[in-house]
This record gives structure tokens, sequence and C-alpha cells, in this order.
């Protein structure tokens, strides 16, 4: 250090700084404002790029908020149709057990009805063929009675005596 203190050289130094303050003049006259225009525009983009993630950022916050409102709007319209599916799967099955209790109780009523039919053609050709039946051994009986003239009599006595009972 002491040696450069020494040999120190004011013409040296004169010119070292002369070039200096040119070499600044220089720059300052033509790379100062190309330099400073690259700077700020890089700022700009810098800023813009921000400002475009703060917007993206935002965008996408509400894009989220949207999503999870159609997704709560989709859960509860499934939630709806389910409910609504069920209740008419309910109806179905008990309007089904309805009419199977009504055809059922339909054709019980027919075939109550058919039953009752049968059960009174069968009477009546019961009834029929008993009172031909009897209209039959009645006069039978009627002939075999009625052939001699002493039965005719005491039949003819006894129905007599039946009236003045009754």
């Amino acid at each position: 250090m002491d040696k450069l203190i020494n040999d120190f050289s004011f013409g040296l130094f004169f010119w070292q700084a002369l070039i200096l303050v040119i070499l600044i003049l220089l720059l300052v006259k033509f790379a100062w404002k190309p330099i400073m225009e690259s700077i700020t525009a890089r700022e700009e983009g810098i800023k813009n790029a921000l400002l475009s993630a703060e917007n993206a950022k935002r965008e996408m916050e509400n894009l989220q908020a949207d999503n999870q409102r159609i997704l709560n709007e989709a859960r509860a319209e499934r939630d709806a149709m389910l409910k609504e599916a069920r209740e008419m799967k309910e109806k179905m099955i008990a309007d089904s057990k309805n009419e199977a209790q009504e055809a059922g109780q339909k054709m019980i009523d027919q075939a109550k009805a058919a039953i009752e039919s049968e059960k009174n053609a069968a009477m009546a050709e019961l009834k029929s063929q008993v009172s031909t039946l009897s209209l039959s051994i009645a006069e039978k009986l009627l002939k075999e009675e009625l052939s001699n003239k002493e039965s005719q009599t005491k039949l003819v006595e006894k129905l007599l005596g039946d009236v003045k009972l009754n």
C-alpha cells in the first residue's frame, strides 16, 4: 500500500478519471435509456404477471366455489330424485298389492257366485228329481192302494180323520 501512495501520479489519475467520466457519459447517453427501458419493461412484466396470477387465483377460487355450489346442487337433485324414485316404488308396490287384493277378492267373489249358482242349480235339480221320484212313488203307491175297494175306503176315512185333527 505504501508503494501505491508513493508512486501516485496525478497525470495518470487525471486521464483515468477523465476516461471514467467519458465512459459514464457514454453509458448515460447511449446505454442508460435502453437499460432503464428494459428494467421498466421487466418491472411492468412482473407487475402484469403478478396481477394475472392474482386474477387467476381469484378466478380459481370463484370456479372452485361455483364447482362446490354445482356439486351441492347436483347432490341435492340426486337426493330428490332418489327420494322420488323410492316414493314411486313404494306407491307402485302399494298399488300392485291393492290391485292384486282386488283381483283376488273379485276372483273369490266370482268363485263364490259360481259355487252358489252351481249349488242352486244342483239343489233345483235335486228337488226336481226328488219331486219326480216322490210323484212316481206316490203314483205307484196310490195305484196299488186304490186298486182294491177296501183300501180306498180306509184311505178316505183316514184322510178325513187327519183333516179333522188339523
